[in-house]
C-alpha cells in the first residue's frame, strides 16, 4: 500500500529537481536582470501552486527590504515598497534566517500590511523563506494564496531549495550590477573632468595668441635703412628678450597640448618612434628652461651620445615635466642632475634632485592624475607627472621614481628602447 506514496514522492522530487534546473539555466540565459527575477517569481508561484510570489532584497545598509519582483502585487511598487528589517513576516524572516508559515494571515499580528501593495488582493496564507549567501542575508522569497492553506514541510523544503539556489545568483548579479554602475559613474566623472580640462585649456589658447601678437609688435624694431643703431647692445638685448618670451609662449602651447593629451584615454595620434639623440633633446630643454633653472645648479652627468626610439616632441615634454617637478620640490641653490646610460638595450634617462624625497608609499601615487604631495618647498598641481608617464608609455617606455643615491632627494627614470649607441 506504500508504493503509490513512494511513487508520488519520487515524482515530486523529480519535478523539484527539474524546476531547480530551470532556475539555474535561467541565470545564464536571461537577457536582463529584471527578466531573470520576473521569470523566477513566475516559476516559483506555479511550482508551489500559489497565487502570488514576491522577492524582497535587503538594502546594502541592512535597514529595509525592498520589493524586487512580484507577479501578483502592484508592480508599480517594485523598487518602491520597503519593509523594515525585523518587522512583519518578511522582516522577521530576514532577521531570524528561518522559514515562517502563516496559515491565517488576517488573524496573525505579525503580518505587516504595506500600503500600496496589499489592498488589491486579500491574502489568506503565506510561506516566507530567507535568501542567505555566505552567511549574509540577501533577501526573502514569499509565496501567498487567496485561500487558507497549511503549507507542508515539503512546501517549505522546496521553497527553501529555491531560495538557496537563488541567493547566490541574486547576490552575484547585484554585485555585478553595482560594479557596472560604479564603473559608469566613474566613466561619467572622468568624462566630465576631461571635458572641463579641455575647455579650460582651449580657453588658454586665445590669451596665448594675444600675448604672442603683442610680443611680435614689441619686437618690431624700425628698420635702420643703412644707419647704425645708437644703442646696439640694448637692441640686441631686446631681441634676446623677444626670443626668450617666444620660447616660453611656445612652451605654454606645448603644455596645453600635453594636458589635453593626458586626459585622453587614447592619444589622437600614435607616437612617431624614431632614433632620437637623448642628450641633444635634454640639452635643448635645459637651454629653453633657463629662466626657471636659474636658482639651481644643473649638472649633466653624461657625455656619450645615445639614441633612443622615441617621439622627439613627446620626449621633450617629458623632460620638461621632470625638470619642472625638480625645480618645484628641490630647494634653491641645490643641484638638479641629468644623466643617461645604456642598460641591456634600454636607454635610461635620469633626473635627480636634492629635495625632500618621496616616501615609498607615494612612489606610485604621484603618477595618478591630480595626486599631490604637499611639502614645505612647493605645492604641485598633480598633472605634470601624470602627463609625463602617459607620454612615456605612449612611446612604449616606462617611467618610475626611486630614491636618489648618496643624498636625500628623488630620482625619476625614463626607460626607452635603444636605437643606436655611438
Amino acid at each position: 500500500m506504500t508504493e503509490p506514496a513512494t511513487a508520488n514522492t519520487g515524482e515530486s522530487q523529480l519535478a523539484q529537481l527539474r524546476f531547480l534546473h530551470r532556475v539555474a539555466r535561467l541565470a545564464t540565459t536571461a537577457q536582463t536582470w529584471d527578466e531573470l527575477l520576473e521569470t523566477v517569481v513566475d516559476e516559483t508561484r506555479d511550482a508551489l501552486h500559489a497565487d502570488v510570489s514576491s522577492l524582497y532584497l535587503l538594502d546594502r545598509d541592512g535597514a529595509y527590504l525592498t520589493l524586487a519582483a512580484t507577479n501578483g502585487l502592484d508592480r508599480y511598487q517594485i523598487g518602491r515598497a520597503r519593509v523594515p528589517f525585523g518587522e512583519g513576516v518578511t522582516g522577521r524572516v530576514a532577521a531570524a534566517r528561518e522559514p515562517l508559515v502563516i496559515p491565517d494571515v488576517p488573524g496573525d499580528t505579525r503580518f505587516l500590511w504595506v500600503r500600496g501593495i496589499d489592498q488589491k488582493r486579500f491574502i489568506a496564507a503565506m510561506l516566507s523563506v530567507p535568501l542567505v549567501w555566505a552567511d549574509t542575508t540577501v533577501g526573502v522569497l514569499n509565496i501567498q494564496t487567496e485561500q487558507h492553506r497549511t503549507f507542508s514541510p515539503e512546501d517549505v523544503a522546496q521553497l527553501g531549495a529555491i531560495a538557496d539556489l537563488l541567493a547566490g545568483i541574486v547576490e552575484k548579479g547585484r554585485q555585478q550590477r553595482e560594479a557596472e554602475a560604479r564603473a559608469a559613474e566613474l566613466k561619467a566623472i572622468d568624462g566630465a573632468r576631461a571635458e572641463l580640462i579641455a575647455m579650460v585649456t582651449h580657453e588658454l589658447r586665445t590669451p596665448l595668441a594675444v600675448v604672442r601678437a603683442y610680443a611680435d609688435l614689441l619686437a618690431n624694431e624700425p628698420s635702420l635703412d643703412g644707419r647704425e643703431s645708437r644703442d646696439v647692445e640694448r637692441r640686441e638685448q631686446r631681441a634676446e628678450w623677444y626670443r626668450a618670451a617666444m620660447t616660453q609662449i611656445e612652451r605654454l602651447d606645448r603644455l596645453v597640448d600635453s594636458i589635453l593629451a593626458s586626459v585622453r584615454i587614447v592619444p589622437d595620434q600614435a607616437a612617431a618612434a624614431e632614433p632620437t639623440d637623448v642628450g641633444e633633446v635634454a640639452t635643448e630643454v635645459i637651454r629653453q628652461l633657463g629662466p626657471i633653472l636659474d636658482h639651481h645648479t644643473v649638472r649633466v652627468g653624461s657625455s656619450s651620445r645615445l639614441f633612443a626610439l622615441a617621439d622627439p616632441p613627446r620626449l621633450r615634454q617629458v623632460i620638461e615635466h621632470l625638470l619642472e617637478n625638480a625645480v618645484k620640490y628641490a630647494p634653491p641653490a641645490t643641484t638638479i642632475a641629468l644623466d643617461w646610460a645604456l642598460v641591456e638595450g634600454i636607454v635610461r634617462l635620469g633626473v635627480t634632485d636634492e629635495g625632500p624625497g618621496i616616501p615609498e608609499e607615494w612612489r606610485e601615487r604621484i603618477f595618478e592624475p591630480y595626486a599631490r604631495r604637499d611639502t614645505k618647498t612647493a605645492r604641485g598641481s598633480g598633472i605634470g607627472l601624470y602627463a609625463a608617464k602617459r607620454l612615456v608609455e605612449s612611446m612604449g617606455g616606462q617611467l618610475w621614481c626611486q630614491p636618489a643615491e648618496g643624498h636625500p632627494g628623488a630620482r625619476f627614470v625614463v626607460a626607452l628602447p635603444a636605437a643606436v649607441a655611438v
